[in-house]
């Protein structure tokens, strides 16, 4: 198998949503409609281009991650950071690796462009491998009523959560509904 990453292109989008569709039929806590927050995302000022990221498997698109403009706020700063949704691999490429390179090379571009800190909801035993900690631990909040287990951070650079804290503020897509 060659694993290739590269930016998602407009040609990808109806393969990209087929693929989110697919890595989340059977997730429990899924409300199976991440494809489409995906595409709110990107007509969205919070979306980065350059952190809409597939990786290809041969000659098809096996995996995906998308990297979102979002911030901490508190009552006297805001602090931007970028937010991680979706992550996803294909059912039938799982148990590769293809997700753990997905998320290494988004943080690899994102600390390359400049950016310091990532926020994502997510599964606690997973994530941790990769840096991510619970985002109480450092005083920061999320605006969702689950497990702070689930609620983490990642720095991508060393002092990058040094005096932060408030409450992640995601993108307006996050929360919008589709008719």
């Amino acid at each position: 198998m060659e694993l290739r990453f590269r930016k998602e292109e407009a040609a990808d989008f109806a393969e990209i949503a087929a693929l989110i569709q697919a890595a989340f039929a059977s997730e429990p806590h899924s409300d199976h409609r991440e494809h489409l927050l995906v595409d709110r995302l990107r007509r969205s000022a919070a979306y980065i281009p350059e952190l809409a990221l597939v990786a290809r498997c041969d000659d098809r698109i096996c995996g995906y991650i998308l990297l979102t403009r979002a911030h901490i706020q508190n009552d006297k700063q805001q602090y931007p950071v970028l937010a991680l949704a979706p992550v996803a691999v294909h059912p039938a490429w799982h148990k590769r690796g293809i997700g753990s390179q997905l998320i290494l090379e988004a943080h690899r571009r994102a600390a390359a462009l400049g950016h310091a800190a990532i926020v994502l909801l997510g599964h606690a035993d997973y994530y941790p491998r990769f840096g991510y900690e619970t985002a109480v631990r450092h005083h920061i909040t999320f605006p969702f009523d689950v497990p702070n287990e689930n609620c983490m951070v990642k720095a991508l650079e060393p002092t990058a959560l040094s005096g932060i804290s408030g409450e992640v503020v995601y993108a307006p897509a996050f929360f919008e509904t589709d008719a």
